[in-house]
């Protein structure tokens, strides 16, 4: 017998202790080889005035551990309070979020009886590296981070997890038309790491045709990767059109550490009165079970759960009539799969789990190359400026070129105001002014900014950022802007 696993275990607020008391009493009748140990998060902490809703000494146990089975928490409302999904994420580098959504027609409603979809979602980058500025009374800014080596790892591990749980398809969802950096770099590595999966068909949509395909054909997708926002907002979408939010598990998993999790809430106005579903926090466990590489448990809980929808013992929350047959508590649902063990479903697709995904075998595509050649070509400096038109903005800031440096146009809002603007473009006090020597493209020198920035305050505007301009192999590694 292989020797036990550590855990550690939330029970969080809400209904998580009822749906963490059934979950690990059915997985435990199941046959789980772990020692369990319990930490507390949550609001309770969170009121004691720790801002991350855990306690500094349960870091030890994760750190120990490794694993975290995680019921929902309640996050008191007020400001001051942080995420502590995004805290634990970060200590511990969980950068792929996975998140099967399936539909379980006819015992489960659904509009999309044949779905059987996998998000597989980056966890730490994109808008939610959480760098915001107030840069102007009226423009606030958040930075859309996007780095290679984060594309390249979430994106080998949905094609390392396809081809370990023999799915045949990965899609990339991305906004490469317009942020054609960013989300186009998120789109040049998948294709250069699709090539080295001949097994795997691949394919890469426009995030918004593609959001409207999944709700309207999810039958057409197997596992889907994106970036951190769409990935967030897609998975709760796509959980949600296979029959509920609530049968959904979640799995956030790093290098060496992983975080299991029901994507539901904690419901506090259902708490103590044996109502909650705890299916969403089961198939969070059997995420678990994988990964700790216990396939055999992870497929009996499965197949037992499976097993109990097709005999129609369902909580209220799934509960139909003339599909359902029994209404039951928290407890006397986990007591039916448990009452099921070893058996399979009849009607609904049984599953066999073999191993844990496996994780990416290198960090680096054979193809990434790190560019031989940084050129600085240019500067966007942005203002705070409010005291009149886009010309005559143009007009006034046109003193402080020189020394190698031209404005060559301003923009609002990304869009172009000068030279040759049009009356009816709207504008805020957020001002890009662009500077570049008279040839573009030609290499400039950081001292050549610097006194630049020296004309700019001594003409009395109020500079408020600046981004260097370069190109990377002769190429612009910057945003191009119409006109231009």
């Amino acid at each position: 017998m292989s020797q036990n696993v550590p855990i550690t275990v939330a029970s969080g607020d809400g209904i998580g202790p009822e749906i963490m008391d059934a979950t690990l009493r059915v997985i435990k009748a199941a046959g789980a080889r772990i020692d369990i140990e319990e930490i507390e998060v949550g609001e309770k902490v969170y009121l004691r005035g720790i801002s991350a809703g855990i306690e500094p000494s349960a870091w030890e146990s994760l750190s120990r551990t490794k694993v975290f089975l995680k019921a929902p928490i309640t996050t008191p409302q007020g400001g001051g309070y942080k995420s502590l999904n995004v805290a634990v994420r970060t200590a511990f580098s969980l950068y792929a979020n996975v998140r099967p959504c399936v539909a379980y027609h006819p015992f489960v409603d659904t509009k999309h009886p044949g779905m059987d979809v996998v998000i597989v979602r980056e966890n730490e980058e994109d808008l939610y590296s959480g760098i915001e500025y107030q840069q102007t009374p009226n423009m606030m800014e958040s930075l859309k981070l996007i780095s290679r080596p984060g594309s390249e790892r979430i994106i080998r591990y949905a094609f390392e997890y396809a081809r370990s749980n023999n799915r045949k398809k990965v899609t990339c969802f991305m906004k490469d038309n317009i942020m054609k950096q960013s989300d186009g770099l998120f789109h040049k590595v998948f294709d250069e790491i699709a090539a080295e999966y001949p097994d795997i068909e691949n394919e890469a949509w426009i995030v918004d045709i593609g959001a409207a395909k999944l709700a309207d054909t999810p039958e057409a997708f197997d596992v889907v990767v994106m970036p951190n926002l769409y990935g967030d907002i897609l998975s709760d979408v796509a959980a949600q059109i296979a029959g509920s939010v609530g049968l959904a598990g979640s799995a956030n998993i790093g290098e060496g550490c992983a975080m299991f999790e029901a994507i539901h809430g904690s419901a506090p106005r259902r708490a103590g009165q044996n109502l909650a579903n705890p299916s969403g926090l089961l198939l969070g466990a059997v995420l678990m079970l994988v990964h700790i590489n216990q396939p055999e448990v992870a497929t009996a809980v499965h197949n037992a759960w499976l097993r109990t929808l097709e005999d129609g013992i369902h909580t209220y929350d799934i509960y139909a009539d003339g599909v359902s047959k029994q209404k039951v508590g928290t407890r006397e649902f986990a007591d039916a799969i448990i009452a099921r063990l070893g058996q399979k479903p009849e009607q609904l697709k049984a599953v066999s789990y073999s191993s844990a995904p496996a994780k990416e075998r290198k960090t680096q595509s054979a193809k990434a190359q790190v560019p031989t050649l940084k050129e600085l070509v240019g500067v966007d400096v942005y203002l705070d400026w409010s005291k009149g038109s886009a010309e005559e903005l143009g007009n006034a800031f046109k003193q402080v070129s020189g020394e190698g440096l031209e404005l060559k146009l301003i923009t609002n809002r990304g869009a172009k105001v000068w030279p040759n603007g049009l009356p009816y473009t709207f504008c805020t006090d957020h001002w890009r002014a662009r500077f570049q020597a008279p040839e573009i493209g030609t290499k400039i020198e950081h001292a050549q900014i610097i006194s630049l920035l020296e004309r700019v305050h001594a003409a009395g505007f109020d500079c408020i950022k600046t981004e260097n301009l370069y190109n990377f192999d002769g190429k612009p590694g910057y945003s191009r802007i119409p006109g231009e």
